[in-house]
């Protein structure tokens, strides 16, 4: 499928508004256009404090974000303990939790953990692939645990880029037994590649697709073949990854891209996109912010935040009522797929 001229596509808004709500896919799962990757609350790269943790989720709640995703990679099972806590004493009517399966935390052994991680200061477990029937059950009852909940609304199957067949057999019947039983509301995929969920919408078995940083100001690989698919199947796109790392965010010298230090190409092509936006007296935070959510087929944009002044700081450039003029000249500008992506997926 080729490209999609974005501007021609219908239904595309002239900005996002953080608290405007919306289904996903067939099912009664309500999502806010802006949500919260709860990643960073659990020492991703650095530590924070359970306080900073707690404040970053109060002040997402407080602006009106009630989706909050997790997974338990994160910080090895940090992550869900400390939104659990969080969340505690909201109200769960109108609350959106989303967690992750395909990975069963198990004990550091004598030798301790085996590999690296990106998390900083967390429990002596790690991550170990496990996508059958029996893994997911698992998984899904230890996260419960942990998050202090009796269900979730949203879970996802979590990378799965090389065990598809193991997934298609295991995780996704699995996921549709506990969706028919109540214990979840939507089943989805979590992924940092484009060919693989569109693999998964073809075969029926996703009411959502999160896609990390393959549908964005840089990256617009999405809109070849997996957008357009999603929204004629009427798959919901939960877009992550927004700033590819870092780079969108401030493509500084050194910035990260793709958890790397960011080729001069790529840094070139940020910096032309943030010249646009100057022109127009925009920053390119709330450009890489609002990009994704003027496709149809996205329904919620998920940034991940590790204090309560980024969440603030996030909502106010999404809610930011940016000119169409901007949108026409990003468009045209720094459109390529950046070099080394498709090798990847």
């Amino acid at each position: 499928m080729g490209r999609v001229r974005l501007a021609s596509l219908p239904g595309i808004a002239a900005t996002g508004r953080t608290t405007e709500r919306r289904r996903l896919g067939a099912t009664a799962v309500e999502v806010t256009r802006l949500s919260l990757g709860c990643a960073p609350i659990a020492n991703l790269y650095t530590a924070v404090t359970p306080a900073d943790a707690t404040a970053t989720v109060d002040a997402a709640y407080e602006r009106g974000i009630r989706l909050f995703d997790t997974a338990p990679l994160y910080g090895h099972g940090l992550s869900e303990e400390r939104l659990g806590a969080a969340l505690a004493s909201r109200p769960r009517d109108g609350l959106t939790v989303a967690t992750k399966v395909g990975r069963l935390l198990v004990a550091d052994g004598p030798e301790g953990r085996p590999g690296p991680t990106l998390f900083a200061d967390i429990p002596a477990v790690h991550p170990v692939f496990d996508f059958s029937a029996d893994g997911v059950e698992r998984s899904l009852e230890a996260s419960l645990a942990r998050l202090g909940l009796d269900r979730v609304d949203v879970v996802h199957v979590h990378d799965p880029d090389d065990h598809a067949d193991a997934a298609l057999a295991g995780a996704f019947p699995a996921l549709r037994r506990l969706q028919a039983e109540g214990v979840i509301g939507a089943v989805g995929v979590g992924m940092n590649q484009t060919s693989l969920p569109a693999r998964f919408v073809r075969e029926g078995v996703v009411d959502c697709v999160l896609l990390a940083g393959r549908y964005t100001l840089l990256d617009r690989s999405g809109a070849e073949e997996l957008l357009p698919l999603c929204a004629a199947a009427g798959v919901s796109v939960i877009a992550a990854g927004v700033f590819n790392s870092g780079v969108l965010a401030d493509p500084r010298p050194g910035a990260t891209f793709e958890y790397a230090a960011a080729p001069p190409a790529v840094l070139a092509r940020a910096r032309a996109l943030r010249s646009v936006c100057e022109r127009h007296g925009v920053s390119l935070k709330a450009a890489a912010l609002q990009f994704p959510i003027r496709h149809p087929a996205v329904t919620t944009v998920l940034v991940g935040a590790r204090s309560a002044a980024e969440v603030r700081e996030n909502v106010d450039l999404f809610d930011q009522a940016l000119p169409d003029a901007l949108w026409d000249e990003l468009l045209a500008t720094a459109a390529s797929t950046p070099e080394g992506h498709r090798a990847r997926q």
